[in-house]
């Protein structure tokens, strides 16, 4: 084989990440590339040995100063020959100058740590079938895609550190997508997304004022669906929510940052967005 070329991913090969996401275990959502494109175009590397596509990593930019990094992956029968590394190398070079945030399984955390970062909480991927009718009376659920989109942008960065707003509106939309609005006095107080994943499906994001406001978008979204949500550790409300409705844990992985830690709400996120874009 020759040497590695290292390229920006091409549609047809987000695909092809999307399915070694799934080989993996890590349950991606059916319709989740089509969304993560539009966030940077140009964040997704991926490597190649005599044009077969065998490496990836990708390094998805917000504003000037955060960066996201996920999809690294190498082909299984191609491991521990550095290409893995050589994706990484070019994708923090891609990040250079920016807090840069990943999702790290766990058998990788101990490298992680050794290229500068640090583990700031743990996600964990709790699992169930949650019963309708619950949660909060005083709030209005409504379609996710009636609410005002700059309103929903606006709400959406208390809880992630840039605007995002290409990803968002595609994530809001998608067919197979469902989303849900918790409005009180018409003031936008949590929201949350379902989506069809690998297996079963999936919330997230999931954001709420209140651990009321949050079953009742999880009972509104997926009442009586086998559904996974991908919990932060640090809301200890979130953790016996999902505790509560019977969820048990089926994966975790831990939110480290290269750089100073991003400052959002972390009391009201119940469930992250995605572990491929934060």
């Amino acid at each position: 084989m020759g040497d590695l070329r290292i390229s920006t991913a091409s549609t047809a090969d987000l695909l092809t990440l999307r399915q070694w996401a799934a080989d993996e275990g890590w349950n991606p959502g059916q319709s989740d590339v089509l969304a993560f494109a539009a966030a940077d175009p140009a964040g997704y590397l991926v490597g190649r040995l005599d044009d077969e596509l065998v490496a990836s990593c990708s390094g998805v930019r917000y504003g000037a100063d955060y960066g996201f990094l996920g999809f690294y992956l190498v082909r299984p029968d191609l491991r521990a020959r550095g290409y893995g590394l050589r994706l990484w190398q070019a994708v923090m070079e891609l990040l250079a100058g920016r807090t840069v945030g990943l999702d790290g399984v766990v058998d990788q955390q101990d490298n992680y740590q050794k290229s500068g970062f640090r583990r700031a909480f743990t996600h964990v991927r709790y699992a169930g079938v949650p019963a309708a009718d619950a949660g909060s009376s005083d709030v209005e659920l409504v379609d996710g895609r009636s609410v005002p989109f700059r309103e929903l942008a606006a709400y959406d960065r208390r809880f992630f550190p840039a605007e995002r707003d290409a990803f968002l509106s595609l994530w809001v939309g998608l067919p197979g997508h469902t989303s849900l609005a918790a409005l009180r006095d018409g003031r936008l107080v949590g929201f949350g997304v379902l989506r069809a994943a690998e297996s079963g499906m999936r919330i997230g994001p999931l954001y709420a004022a209140s651990d009321e406001i949050a079953l009742a978008l999880v009972s509104g979204l997926a009442s009586g669906v086998e559904v996974a949500i991908d919990v932060p550790d640090v809301n200890r409300k979130a953790i016996r929510l999902v505790e509560g409705l019977g969820f048990e844990p089926v994966f975790e992985c831990a939110r480290m940052y290269a750089g100073p830690a991003p400052v959002v709400d972390q009391d009201g996120i119940f469930g992250t967005t995605t572990f491929e874009l934060g």
